[in-house]
């Protein structure tokens, strides 16, 4: 849970997660076409209280990023307390693509051409991005991962995984081909 749901009363709550059930859902049909007093009818609340939690559309995009960025913290956690150097990568590279291949609405807005309003979900993403650039740090160490990946191209494969997932786009097969293309040699 984000610090602003935190502080939110038990109602306002049940309001703020049924917009971003009913913006993920939108957004993942029919993209940024999506009109604001959709989403708050779809999620059965007037569109001012939609409003008073979202100014925007791009509140609404960051919002489902934090959300899932919440919920991949915990399994990068979880990856990085593996023994094994690269079993603690690929478990949090297939991990967080795992959890974003049933969510169209956060993979819409990775790859949007929009950037994300990082400044808004900066604390869930610095607690990930820092698991990341461990776990990362340690297989390079350990001469599991080439020795020039950087957690940037962490960033690079699981967007090049995400933008196959829609239609018949064969994510697995993309991971398979990038994680033999990295895997350091020198072992």
């Amino acid at each position: 849970m984000t610090a602003p749901e935190r502080s939110l009363r038990a109602d306002a709550r049940r309001n703020r997660e049924a917009v971003l059930d009913a913006a993920s859902d939108l957004f993942a049909r029919h993209g940024d076409n999506v009109q604001m007093d959709e989403i708050a009818a779809r999620a059965g609340l007037g569109v001012g209280t939609l409003y008073r939690h979202f100014a925007d559309k791009r509140a609404l995009r960051a919002a489902i990023i934090a959300r899932r960025f919440a919920a991949v913290t915990e399994l990068a956690r979880a990856a990085e307390q593996l023994d094994d150097p690269w079993t603690a990568f690929e478990t949090l590279l297939v991990g967080y693509l795992e959890s974003a291949q049933p969510d169209a609405a956060f993979r819409f807005a990775i790859l949007s051409p929009e950037e994300p309003t990082w400044a808004d979900i900066a604390a869930e993403k610095h607690a990930f991005s820092e698991i990341v650039d461990r776990v990362v740090q340690r297989a390079v160490d350990a001469g599991l991962l080439r020795p020039d990946f950087r957690p940037d191209d962490f960033i690079l494969i699981t967007r090049g995984a995400m933008a196959n997932m829609s239609g018949s786009g064969d994510w697995r097969r993309y991971l398979d081909l990038q994680l033999d293309g990295i895997r350091s040699t020198a072992g």
